[in-house]
Formats: C-alpha cells, structure tokens, sequence
C-alpha cells in the first residue's frame, strides 16, 4: 500500500501522489495534521476525563457540503508531518493526559501513518473516519486499532450522490464496518471507558429524518444487540451558503422520531442533547 496509483479510498483515482500529481482527494504523499489537540467532546466513554488526544488531519475522501471541518478538509490544509513525527506527536499528547489517540479523517493518508502506529501504543487508538472505506484499507490496520468510529451517514443513494458526491457511499460503508466488527468483535470496557469496540456514528440531516430510520433498520438487522454501539448525533449545524433543508439545525420533532427508533431497534450507544448543535464545538482550526 501506498500512494503510487493511489487506491486508497473508494474513488480510486489512481493518482502518483509521489510525483505531486493532485488525486480526487487533492491530497500530497506527507500527511498534513491541521490540528492536534486534547479534544474533550467526544463520546464520554471514549475518555471519561475528558481528554481524548485528537489529531486532525487536512484532506478528505468525501467532501459532504454540509462539512463542519470544510476549513481543512476542502482544500487539504496542514503541517506535513511524516512517520517519526506523528509518533512523536501521540506520544507528546499521552505525555500531556491523553485517554486515547483519536485520529481524524486519516485514511488518505495511511501509508505514513502505519509505521507511526508500531509499535502498540500504552491507550487505546480510536480510527474516527466517515465511513466511506475500501475493505482491504480497514485491513490494513488490524491489530493497530482499538477503536472504530465510523459514520454511516447514508441509506439513501441519491442523498449520497447529492450532499457527498458518492452515490456507492452505503454499500461501501457497509462493508468497511462489517470488516471493522470482524477485526474488533463486541465492546469491551474498563468500569465507564470503551476499551475496543466499534461505535457507528449517524447524524440525522434536518429534512432526512427517513434517510436516519433506514440507517438503524441496517444496523438493527446486520448486528445482535450489543455487538456494536450507536452515537446518534443531533449536532448538525448549518455551514454559510447552504440551502434548504440543510440551511437550518434539526428539530426537537425529528430528533425524537429517529431516538424512538433507535429504542425500537434495540439499539445501545450514545445520544446528545440539543446544546451539541453550536459552532463553539467545531474545533477553531
């Protein structure tokens, strides 16, 4: 694996990153991390101190237009950073409290991230991508990963296509998680923190609330109850530019209507509350 003829993500563009050709991700051969920080509004069970060690990186394999990141995602922005360095970097936020690494969107940039990955390190490492992965790539980081934090932001083809460019995005997102509970198997804690697991993250798109339900029908119906957990995300906050319905948070209403189906899947995990929709979460990049 590496970035000549890239294959990396689901587009397949098979662009010689080494050569400085821009691929579909517009990503270069050095990681770019625009950020890293102790980052305390993840799941409480990821860190229940509140640190989780994220680290950000520029790039993105999806580009949703309702992206809360867009400052680093849509133009790839940050410092490159090679193997040594993203080590030395996880290694200086566990030295400052770190519960976890938290590594955001990193798949474009897996190849150098690998080797930074080995050997293990002392808290758990948390893969918190969008979902949209080839298989062999998930494959890639067994026994490196203890915690997937993959999105499954769509049921719906055309939603896919429209908002994030990827009308395959739910039969390839699929797969990856299926791959994802194959390498990690069932939750395992430590009293109140998530030591391995896989937890799916949806957030419900004001408008889509059907687009939601469908999502948690397949979750419902591909695991038995416990195998995974759920963060039903009801943060979505409206970007400048956006048009109906994506220009508006979503209501209490539909909220409520995909949390009692969540409850009617039998479905266990995370939800928030309605303070979560407010840009002073969207880290300051």
């Amino acid at each position: 694996m590496c970035y000549v003829n890239c294959n990396l993500c689901p587009r397949r563009c098979g662009a010689d990153r080494t050569s400085g050709k821009a691929g579909w991700c517009r990503c270069p051969d050095t990681a770019l991390v625009a950020k890293a920080m102790l980052h305390q509004w993840e799941e409480p069970a990821l860190a229940p101190g509140g640190k989780s060690g994220a680290i950000f990186f520029g790039g993105c394999t999806l580009g949703c237009r309702y992206c809360q990141n867009k400052a680093i995602s849509a133009c790839p922005t940050g410092t490159p950073t090679d193997s040594r360095g993203l080590r030395q970097l996880m290694e200086s936020l566990i030295a400052q409290g770190a519960e976890n690494i938290d590594l955001v969107t990193p798949s474009q940039y897996l190849p150098t991230l690998l080797p930074a990955l080995t050997p293990k390190l002392s808290v758990p490492v948390i893969y918190n991508c969008g979902g949209y992965e080839n298989v062999e790539t998930v494959q890639k980081l067994k026994g490196l990963v203890d915690i997937y934090l993959p999105d499954l932001k769509y049921a719906d083809r055309d939603l896919a296509a429209k908002y994030s460019g990827a009308a395959d995005y739910f039969p390839t997102a699929t797969s990856a998680i299926r791959e994802m509970v194959n390498q990690i198997g069932a939750p395992q804690w430590e009293g109140e923190k998530l030591l391995r697991g896989v937890v799916i993250r949806h957030l419900i798109l004001p408008g889509h609330t059907e687009n939601s339900l469908k999502v948690l029908d397949w979750i419902g119906e591909t695991f038995a109850p416990g195998q995974v957990l759920v963060s039903l995300m009801r943060q979505y906050t409206p970007m400048p530019g956006l048009s109906a319905p994506l220009d508006r948070p979503i209501t209490d209403e539909e909220y409520d209507s995909v949390l009692s189906w969540m409850y009617l899947n039998d479905l266990q995990g995370f939800i928030q509350d309605r303070s979560s929709a407010d840009g002073r979460y969207i880290p300051d990049f």
